[in-house]
């Protein structure tokens, strides 16, 4: 009984101090984490939605709380002479393989869509996968957040023959952003005028 305390002691000790490397380990790592999904996830699709902009938008970014929700999203603005002409950010969709990270950027004098750029998915590659070509996400460029649907749907989006699922959950992905944005439009406003 004796040896059984001590081998639970021992085993107790060595899993408290697993649990702890894994939290430093976790803690010094998450800057340099951010750092490269900003570089090489996010930065390529927000050169896809963004335009016609002179500062840095990775740089300017900002955290705003998500109404009636309790996480955070980041919005990547595009300026020119100082002046707020464009906003982006990831937003999720449901696909097949999982979640789809759709970048969907906005022109903020017009409300429109500036365009989207898929930044992380598991969809299928050859069917699913094609969302991310620019056959696809090129439809939403202009477009009116309200016509940003499925044609099936009334909109002016044509799905991918083979990926309903993947096209549906981006063009949701869409429509939940469009939400989002005229949710923020009053936050925005007081951050950048």
């Amino acid at each position: 009984m004796k040896e059984m305390i001590k081998m639970m002691v021992v085993l107790s000790v060595i899993c408290g101090l697993s649990g702890l490397t894994l939290a430093a380990l976790k803690n010094a790592t998450e800057a340099r984490i951010e750092e490269q999904v900003l570089t090489y996830v996010q930065a390529p699709s927000l050169t896809q939605v963004l335009h016609d902009y002179d500062n840095n938008p990775i740089k300017d970014r900002k955290k705003f709380a998500r109404p009636g929700a309790e996480d955070e999203i980041t919005l990547f603005p595009a300026m020119k002479d100082g002046k707020l002409t464009g906003l982006a950010f990831e937003i999720f969709g449901k696909g097949y393989g999982g979640n789809i990270g759709v970048m969907v950027g906005f022109d903020t004098a017009s409300g429109n869509l500036s365009g989207i750029g898929i930044t992380t998915m598991k969809e299928t590659p050859g069917i699913g996968a094609r969302i991310a070509k620019h056959g696809f996400t090129s439809q939403f460029k202009g477009l009116s957040p309200g016509r940003a649907r499925l044609k099936a749907h009334n909109g002016d989006i044509d799905a991918i023959a083979g990926a309903t699922i993947s096209s549906t959950g981006t063009v949701t992905a869409v429509q939940e952003a469009a939400k989002l944005f005229d949710a923020l439009k009053p936050e925005i406003a007081k951050t950048w005028p």
